[in-house]
């Protein structure tokens, strides 16, 4: 994704397209997986822990990211795909390798439609569903 693709996402949700904040949106549309604040420092991107945290914190305030609770404790983010915008159609299935710990995201699977008695009012959502991922299971002795 070029910055100038960037730059116009960012703008699109009005954020301001800072060196930080391209540096951070180009790292996470090549990640193919959820990612965490430790993947990010991981992939050697030259940003101290503070900035990417805030910037993390800015994208998922205005959609650009969606949080995902997977169990490890560790905050797991997802890149929204809609180009940079987080809406409800986009709810999808996540899995997390009870052997590897990464938790994939399983875009396209049919989510169950949820209704609320009366009084409810939902905030979010969260699929979850544990096992061991390809790549493992190839590797192991199951």
């Amino acid at each position: 994704m070029s910055h100038q693709e960037i730059e116009q996402i960012l703008a699109e949700v009005g954020i301001r397209p800072t060196s930080v904040r391209l540096l951070v949106y180009e790292a996470i549309s090549n990640i193919k997986h959820t990612f965490s604040l430790a993947d990010l420092e991981a992939a050697n991107i030259n940003l101290e822990h503070s900035s990417i945290f805030r910037t993390l914190t800015l994208f998922h305030e205005h959609h650009l990211i969606h949080e995902v609770d997977d169990g490890s404790g560790s905050t797991k983010y997802c890149l929204c795909t809609g180009h940079g915008i987080c809406h409800e159609g986009e709810s999808h299935l996540h899995f997390f390798c009870t052997k590897c710990h990464t938790t994939y995201c399983l875009r396209g699977d049919e989510l169950p439609h949820i209704t609320l008695p009366d009084g409810y009012t939902m905030s979010s959502m969260n699929f979850l569903v544990k096992g061991i991922c390809p790549q493992c299971g190839k590797n192991s002795d199951l």
